[in-house]
């Protein structure tokens, strides 16, 4: 009996981590209130990603940028003059039809049930399934907020932050240096415009590029990027492997390859160089921490209950 008990709780306790207790969400919140829901989504995802396959970093970063601004609520899919869409930080963010299509389905489906809020979470989970990352159960029982300001849209991180600020960062949220690196770790399937590293390729100095870079490198990145070209050009974060989610992010930072500074920064670091290693040498590692600290983060801010609404249109409050 005691062993029973024992296991019982620590089964108890496991299904409490996973599902992050007290916050409010768990995972198979809609099994009797819309039981086809993750699959909509998944399946909406798919067709879009069909089209498109940039739309997985689309929705992954838009699920990121929801998430450090209020919480994971969906105010950064409203619409508006001065919401958090119209923030420089969020000018150039892509996949909101994909949330609307699937929004749309699901409200033929299941009317006023699932929440944009939700929608986005899961969206982001099954861009990385399809970029062959590893999947994960994504607690649900969101509610959307109902606010969405431009000024509000002042904590993300910058390309140009040292390791310490990054920490600073996440770690208002609760995430440590090791959520850090992983949720940094999805940059593996993202692409920067020019314009955020132009510095590191054509510095002021007889236009050298940052000596701490793989100067074999540089010349790639010139052609990609040339001085005075288009600073709105876009090129992949994991050169080489921009479209599949792995490890190969990390392998690039270990050569000199990072293109952003803040990533660049993270081999650099003794603290985080240590984890970039770890993550480079097991893939199985890299990919279970990424799906624990996406639930991590996915849990920033949560509104639940009368905390919040269920939209009808994901741009508009009710």
């Amino acid at each position: 009996m005691c062993l029973v008990g024992s296991l019982f709780s620590f089964i108890v306790f496991l299904s409490c981590i996973i599902a992050v207790c007290g916050q409010g969400t768990r995972i198979g919140f809609y099994s009797t209130t819309c039981p086809n829901a993750e699959t909509i989504v998944r399946t909406t995802v798919t067709s879009h990603f069909g089209s498109d396959p940039k739309i997985a970093p689309g929705l992954l970063r838009m699920h990121f940028h929801d998430c450090f601004v209020q919480g994971c609520d969906g105010s950064v899919l409203i619409s508006g003059p001065n919401t958090e869409r119209t923030a420089g930080a969020n000018l150039n963010l892509r996949g909101f039809e994909v949330i609307d299509d699937a929004k749309t389905q699901l409200e033929a489906a299941c009317p006023g049930v699932v929440s944009c809020a939700d929608i986005l979470t899961l969206a982001a989970r099954d861009s990385i399934a399809l970029t062959k990352g590893q999947s994960w159960q994504v607690p649900t029982g969101r509610r959307d907020g109902r606010i969405s300001l431009a000024t509000n849209v002042n904590n993300l991180p910058s390309p140009s932050d040292s390791v310490v600020a990054q920490q600073r960062k996440f770690a208002a949220f609760r995430l440590n240096t090791r959520d850090l690196v992983a949720l940094v770790g999805g940059h593996t399937i993202g692409t920067a415009a020019c314009g955020f590293f132009t510095n590191r390729i054509f510095n002021t100095t007889g236009n050298r590029a940052d000596p701490t870079m793989d100067q074999t490198f540089v010349p790639d990145l010139q052609r990609l990027c040339p001085l005075n070209g288009d600073a709105s050009a876009r090129v992949d974060l994991d050169f080489g492997s921009g479209n599949t989610f792995d490890t190969s992010f990390f392998n690039n930072l270990s050569r000199g390859r990072g293109i952003l500074q803040s990533d660049h920064l993270l081999w650099t670091n003794p603290t985080t160089r240590t984890i970039v290693q770890e993550f480079l040498a097991s893939k199985d590692s890299f990919n279970a921490q990424f799906a624990r600290s996406m639930v991590r983060m996915s849990n920033i801010g949560v509104k639940t209950g009368a905390n919040g609404e269920i939209r009808r249109v994901c741009s508009t409050v009710n």
